[in-house]
């Protein structure tokens, strides 16, 4: 008995204790002196943006310690609603989605969090963030507004979401400083300018002051000129602004300093560098004017964040329409998360406000002179391994009809009628398809290249192997996103019916592994349909093994010169996309913790929708290497011409509209 006394007056102290720890954390906007207020203290913050999502979570504490060795004062990240409900009322917060475990790590590592929940988050990210089966049963919808079948989707996931991160709150003894709901609404001018557009704020506003209650700071962020904070801001919600680096912080804050005469000045997206767009160079940031406004904001008074701090990858089908695999935006941490001169140059300066922890290292990183790749068969082969039962219809029905929301998906005809060198059209591809008939390439297909001339005999199947891209994240085309084929396909003239569409899942290759090494398989390659070499533009799957040097689990590169466009895989896990002859990425980033230890094989598969290395030589062979070094600012044209190019001259201020502003102080940048 005595000891049950014990248990629970222990349990009433640490109780009493715990309450007036929370009763003693205050975050708030001090209006009086334009600023923010923690604890009751003056306080401005320096902040690192790292996603959560596109780190893998293995890492996490990695970059966040780093994150707080460099003298940051917070984390800011985006929640990325669609891997965490990939269906409707399907949720998932584990493992890789572990947003709780993500911001413990947070406040283990010292840091504050400004967390920013949208529900649309932009961010270069697969349809902003949004779930691709909004697109399926809501052919008129318009996002980002009252739309009802909109905001049911969002009601119900913000009432999973936001009680979920409560107790992670500052006043409930968390980490989370700031909330932010939507993002860049001022930018959305087509619905934000209209009557509809506060309405939506409105309800984005109660919604999360429902679920939070009223003792964090909501807020939102916008572009720093006052047509879009006219349009993109809401009471209840304080308002931030976002631009690229500027030794004058008058200039930038004075857009948010005339739309709120009092109040902190916040940048909550002070640019490292820039986006990178397939075809285009890699953009570095200028490391001293970075440095030089951070310095300069802190002395205003104002608060800042730097996007990117750590960039990382967008794994699997996740990259926004037209963006690499490679998110590294020239931050301070690298895609693999080693610091760089530009984290060394920042912590300088931040060693001067406050004393800093020592810095972790770098990781070693593995390197693989060079991995033989053999074809297992073309898609069309392989399609019993890697295709779902296909749907049918009389007319194409696109990616988001057919609950099939990423990656690849095989629409089959068959031939009614006879056709001699006719054209084979559509408009409707989304995003890039490959032809072929009877099994031959026949042609391909893409937003600019809609029509090609063709044969084929009645009976022969048509295959159309399309590619989707990925999704728009920004601007009013959000509302034009379905994928596959959107519009019919005619043939000479005639619109081709009767279609099957088949959901392609190239993962299921790793579920037989066994079937590829078998005897049977083994006997079929000697067929001319698997030895023959890839056609051009015959989408083809490859697959290759190799063996760990240790039993280090080290991060490396997938080095994809001579490769022409595709997917990659090992062990199971999508790696991204590849496309070096476009560049500027070159490189796979491939984090340690997919690979197993010797003396267990690894397994690389790569779906090559155009040509292999050996391509027009049959002595050749198809190899891959895993590399040391990353390269994301070049393209290669063959497996050993690298050209470099790269984006110096300048950075984008703030966005307007679906294009850019750019900043004349980046007119000459340094590395």
């Amino acid at each position: 008995m005595l000891r049950l006394l014990l248990i629970a007056a222990a349990w009433l102290v640490a109780w009493s204790q715990a309450d007036t720890h929370k009763k003693n954390r205050s975050f708030i906007i001090d209006y009086d002196n334009d600023i923010f207020s923690k604890d009751g203290q003056p306080f401005r913050y320096v902040a690192g943006i790292m996603h959560y999502f596109r780190i893998p979570h293995y890492y996490w504490e990695d970059r966040l310690y780093k994150m707080s060795a460099a003298g940051m004062d917070a984390v800011q990240t985006y929640v990325a609603w669609n891997l965490h409900e990939p269906l409707p009322g399907v949720y998932d917060f584990k493992g890789q989605q572990d947003i709780a475990k993500f911001l413990t790590t947070a406040q283990d590592a010292g840091l504050l969090v400004i967390l920013r929940v949208g529900p649309y988050i932009c961010a270069e990210w697969e349809y902003g963030g949004f779930p691709a089966w909004l697109l399926s049963d809501n052919e008129t919808m318009i996002v980002r507004t009252m739309d009802k079948k909109y905001l049911s989707a969002i009601d119900r996931w913000l009432s999973v979401l936001l009680p979920l991160v409560k107790p992670y709150l500052y006043s409930e003894g968390g980490p989370i400083v700031m909330v932010q709901m939507e993002n860049e609404y001022g930018s959305y001018k087509e619905e934000a300018c209209s009557p509809r557009g506060p309405q939506y704020l409105r309800h984005l506003r109660d919604t999360f002051n429902y679920y939070l209650g009223d003792d964090y700071v909501l807020f939102t962020s916008d572009g720093s000129t006052l047509d879009y904070l006219k349009c993109g801001t809401i009471d209840g919600a304080y308002p931030t602004v976002n631009f690229a680096p500027d030794p004058d912080p008058a200039r930038g804050f004075d857009g948010q300093r005339k739309h709120n005469p009092k109040g902190p000045l916040v940048d909550s997206e002070c640019y490292t560098a820039w986006l990178d767009a397939w075809g285009g160079g890699h953009h570095y940031g200028n490391t001293s004017i970075l440095v030089a406004a951070i310095a300069a904001n802190y002395a205003y008074n104002a608060s800042t964040s730097l996007y990117m701090f750590a960039g990382g990858t967008n794994f699997g089908y996740m990259n926004g329409d037209g963006k690499p695999t490679s998110y590294d935006y020239d931050g301070l941490l690298t895609e693999a998360g080693d610091v760089t001169p530009k984290y060394w140059a920042v912590r300088n300066f931040t060693s001067t406000l406050k004393q800093l922890p020592s810095v972790p290292e770098n990781k070693q990183k593995y390197v693989h002179s060079s991995i033989l790749m053999q074809k297992i068969g073309s898609v069309v082969d392989l399609m019993p391994v890697v295709s779902s039962p296909p749907l049918r219809s009389i007319y194409p029905l696109n990616m988001e009809q057919a609950n099939h929301f990423y990656g690849f998906v095989l629409y089959r005809h068959v031939l009614t009628k006879s056709y001699l060198n006719e054209e084979f059209c559509t408009t409707g591809v989304r995003d890039r398809g490959y032809v072929l008939i009877d099994g031959k390439p026949s042609g391909y297909l893409d937003h600019g290249t809609h029509s090609f001339n063709a044969s084929g005999w009645v009976g022969q199947v048509v295959d159309i192997i399309i590619e989707n891209q990925g999704r728009v994240n920004y601007g009013y085309g959000l509302n034009d996103n379905k994928k596959g084929l959107v519009s019919n396909i005619t043939f000479g003239g005639d619109v081709l019916s009767n279609w099957g569409m088949y959901p392609l899942n190239f993962t299921k290759i790793f579920d037989n592994l066994g079937h590829f090494k078998s005897r049977q398989f083994m006997e079929e390659k000697m067929v001319m349909r698997f030895q023959r070499q890839q056609l051009p533009r015959e989408p083809t799957v490859y697959k290759g093994e190799f063996v760990l040097h240790s039993n280090q689990q080290l991060d490396t590169f997938l080095q994809m010169c001579g490769w022409v466009k595709g997917q990659a895989f090992i062990n199971g896990f999508n790696l991204g996309r590849y496309w070096p002859v476009k560049g500027p990425q070159v490189t796979l980033y491939v984090p340690g913790g997919i690979l197993y230890p010797a003396p267990k094989r690894n397994t690389v598969v790569m779906l090559e929708l155009e040509n292999p290395p050996s391509a027009g030589n049959n002595k050749a062979i198809n190899i891959i290497r895993l590399v040391k070094d990353p390269i994301i600012d070049g393209r290669c044209f063959n497996s050993t011409v690298i050209e470099r190019f790269s984006h110096f001259d300048s950075i984008p201020m703030f966005r307007q509209g679906q294009s850019y502003v750019h900043h004349a102080l980046y007119a000459k940048n340094e590395m």
